[in-house]
């Protein structure tokens, strides 16, 4: 599915942090641009709230700085045209700490068209229910790998919880991908 290279891009959105559209602005006209994950080819990451606050907040941990190691993977799947999957659930887990205006500049390191939004299905939600419960593990961080692993991605985390998800989703700490 070829892709003309976009003029300028410009994400807009939902009320509550509802899913990103895509424009894309070429020789005068917008349209709009939905991208499929079956016909593109690229390296996909899922990167949980965490990491995303690690980069803007440029949070160490005394030794480690972890927003280096954030900004310098999301600079490296951008070189590399991956692509960094974004859910309704990330915005809200973002929407905490952030307002909405934060979050649009906190996502802005991302060119539009490497930035994929996508919603979590009634099926993906009854499995994370039941393996939250079976593997003891939080709602939340099930829903997230479920997704990782149902859209092709690496789940890109530093919680704890997501030792025992590993088995749902390859997951991976910024540094382990730099």
């Amino acid at each position: 599915m070829p892709v003309a290279p976009p003029i300028s891009c410009t994400r807009l959105k939902e009320s509550h942090f509802g899913h990103f559209l895509m424009f894309i602005v070429a020789m005068g006209t917008c349209k709009l641009f939905k991208l499929s994950l079956k016909f593109i080819n690229m390296s996909r990451y899922y990167i949980d709230a965490c990491i995303w606050r690690d980069y803007f907040e440029n949070r160490s941990d005394n030794l480690r700085p972890l927003g280096e190691w954030a900004f310098r993977l999301i600079k490296k799947i951008i070189s590399e045209n991956g692509l960094i999957i974004c859910s309704s659930l990330i915005l809200k887990e973002l929407g905490k700490e952030y307002s909405e205006k934060q979050i649009m500049n906190i996502l802005s390191i991302v060119p539009c068209s490497l930035l994929i939004d996508i919603k979590i299905s009634a099926s993906q939600f009854k499995e994370a229910k039941s393996l939250s419960i079976q593997l003891r593990t939080p709602l939340k961080d099930t829903i997230h790998a479920i997704m990782a692993r149902d859209n092709n991605a690496v789940m890109v985390t530093r919680d704890k919880h997501f030792i025992e998800l590993n088995k749902i989703a390859a997951v991976r700490k910024p540094e382990d991908l730099i």
